[in-house]
């Protein structure tokens, strides 16, 4: 007599270990860049949300099937949890505010995670692209402006 909750699909394994590691590999870029921009998350915490991301609307999938509302609730889940995770990496001091770029990231890679689950590997990779260029390349545009700003509070010329 089997026990039905004690089968294992190799096959099913298979895909589902693959669908985890598209989730990695999508997000780990990310956390690699978080990680040597010295941030609060990094190179351990970007593929654990994709990954974790992922197993949620899987685990859905699995036992809700694919009903719209059932998944219109994991999907809520998901994102009010890493609404309340990202509000942690947010720090505000008397003058400036650090980590929103760290938060909105980490949201992004939730939703990597998702889009791997459901199967939308063209979002899944334009959303970690753009997310890694967004992080890359306008971290050197915002810099360029502060340096600028900087240059023209001490220039009593340009005032």
């Amino acid at each position: 007599m089997e026990v039905e909750w004690l089968a294992f699909d190799m096959q099913r394994f298979g895909s589902l270990f693959l669908r985890l590691l598209l989730a990695l590999a999508l997000t780990l870029p990310i956390g690699w860049e978080r990680e040597i921009s010295a941030r609060s998350a990094g190179l351990r915490t970007f593929p654990l949300v994709a990954m974790a991301s992922c197993s949620y609307v899987l685990i859905s999938l699995a036992f809700g099937g694919a009903e719209p509302e059932a998944q219109s609730r994991v999907l809520q889940g998901l994102m009010t949890g890493m609404g309340f995770i990202g509000g942690g990496a947010i720090l505000k001091n008397r003058k400036s505010v650090t980590g929103t770029a760290t938060a909105a990231s980490l949201w992004a890679t939730s939703a990597i995670g998702a889009a791997v689950a459901y199967g939308q590997m063209e979002l899944a990779l334009s959303v970690s692209l753009l997310t890694l260029i967004i992080l890359r390349l306008l971290h050197v545009v915002e810099r360029g402006i502060a340096r600028r700003e900087d240059e023209n509070a001490h220039d009593p010329d340009e005032s």
